[in-house]
């Protein structure tokens, strides 16, 4: 599924897509997986997104407002937000596509 149509839908998909960081990156400790992520909002083609990232699996991503990223993962959505792209890292179990955040031409999965 093309990423545009991903944006519009309603339903889970995994996309890939570029993006401008829009805010500085705060961190929390996942409610169900109880692992520490890290969470910013970005700007895509088709508008604004909240990128969730679990560093305990893949190495924090040191971005920063402004910086231009190369984002795969799972987008889900929740009515009334933007969509949410998280499974932005690698599955250690392998039962899901693995995702990535490169900067700078580095990859972080």
């Amino acid at each position: 599924m093309d990423f545009a149509s991903a944006y519009a839908g309603a339903r889970p998909a995994m996309v890939q897509f570029d993006a401008t960081v829009e805010s500085a990156p705060h961190f929390f400790c996942g409610s169900r997986t109880h692992a520490v992520h890290e969470a910013f909002d970005a700007r895509t083609s088709a508008g604004p997104v909240e990128i969730v990232d679990n560093v305990d699996i893949a190495p924090r991503v040191p971005v920063q407002v402004g910086d231009s990223i190369a984002v795969r993962g799972e987008m889900v959505h929740d009515p009334g937000r933007p969509p949410v792209v998280h499974w932005t890292h690698h599955d250690p179990e392998g039962t899901h596509a693995g995702g990535f955040i490169r900067l700078h031409g580095r990859t972080y999965a």
